[in-house]
């Protein structure tokens, strides 16, 4: 009778570190946006931005509601909707109150502009003017009936998820 060890072995590796005194880094980061209220178009944005900032390469794939974020129509009238967002702290019966929308929006946006961030417009244009990429989904393009003519002129193109995926190979992947 022979018997096969079965110990487990492991491999330990390093963390990849990045070196934050070096002047560009070959990091890539690709944030797929795929919502389009206030409180969820900020995150990708200043992650973007502060990826922009230590040199990374970024690329922004809007899905879905996410076109909100860059839709001609839409894009600077993002609303904050509290009802069934437990980080309101909020009663639900409360939240959805008509004019609760309304109000949690102008707040939000008001504390915006206190902390000097841009707005959605503003800080796309940064972003792109920083060499981030803007990229819309062909299939959610399709499904809203959207052209090119429709969304922000800092979009590079309409391209297909394989597309998105091909172009950010081998990047830290975000979905927000």
């Amino acid at each position: 009778m022979t018997t096969t060890d079965t110990t487990p072995t492991t491999t330990a590796t390093t963390p990849t570190m990045p070196d934050f005194g070096a002047p560009t880094t070959d990091r890539t980061l690709a944030i797929i946006c795929s919502k389009g209220s206030l409180d969820m178009a900020y995150p990708g944005l200043i992650l973007a931005n502060a990826a922009l900032g230590e040199g990374a390469t970024v690329h922004l794939f809007f899905t879905f509601w996410g076109f909100d974020m860059i839709n001609k129509r839409t894009m600077a009238d993002l609303k904050f909707t509290p009802v069934g967002n437990p980080a309101t702290h909020l009663p639900t019966a409360i939240s959805g109150m008509p004019g609760m929308t309304a109000m949690a929006t102008h707040q939000m946006r008001k504390t915006i502009a206190e902390l000097d961030i841009p707005e959605v417009p503003e800080f796309l244009e940064q972003i792109v003017d920083s060499g981030g990429h803007l990229w819309a989904c062909r299939m959610s393009a399709d499904m809203q009936h959207l052209s090119a003519d429709d969304l922000y002129d800092g979009v590079e193109d309409i391209i297909s998820a394989s597309d998105f995926i091909e172009k950010t190979d081998g990047a830290q992947l975000l979905f927000i």
